[in-house]
C-alpha cells in the first residue's frame, strides 16, 4: 500500500507540473491565458488529491490532516473556477481579468507550500 501512496504522491506532483508550467509559460510568453494543459493538470491533482485524502497506506498510529486536506481542497477548486471563468471570457473574446490570471499561478504555488510546509 506504502508503494500506491507513493504512485499517488508522484501523479499528484506531475498534475501540479501541468498546471503550474502551463501558467507559468502563459505568464513568460506574454499571452496570459488558460491552455488544456492547465485544465489537464487541474483534473490530474485533483483526481490523486482526493485518492491521497483516502486513509490508505497510513503507518499504524498516523492520522490524515483533514484541516490541511479542506483547505487545499477549497484552494483546488477555487483554482478551478479562475479556470473556468477565463476559459468563458476567452471564448467570448474578452480579456482576462490579470486577478484571474495571475490568481491561478499564486493560488497553484500556495497551494504546493501548504502541502510541503504544513
Amino acid at each position: 500500500m506504502e508503494i500506491l501512496r507513493h504512485v499517488l504522491v508522484f501523479v499528484h506532483l506531475i498534475g501540479f507540473a501541468l498546471l503550474f508550467g502551463g501558467w507559468a509559460q502563459q505568464a513568460f510568453s506574454g499571452h496570459k491565458g488558460v491552455t488544456k494543459v492547465m485544465n489537464i493538470g487541474l483534473v490530474v491533482a485533483a483526481v490523486a488529491g482526493l485518492a491521497l485524502a483516502a486513509p490508505f497506506g497510513l503507518a499504524e498510529g498516523q492520522e490524515l490532516n483533514h484541516v490541511k486536506i479542506g483547505v487545499k481542497l477549497g484552494i483546488l477548486l477555487v483554482i478551478g473556477a479562475f479556470l473556468g471563468i477565463s476559459q468563458s471570457k476567452a471564448k467570448k473574446h474578452e480579456a482576462i481579468p490579470p486577478v484571474l490570471f495571475w490568481g491561478i499561478g499564486v493560488l497553484t504555488a500556495a497551494n504546493a507550500a501548504i502541502a510541503v510546509l504544513w
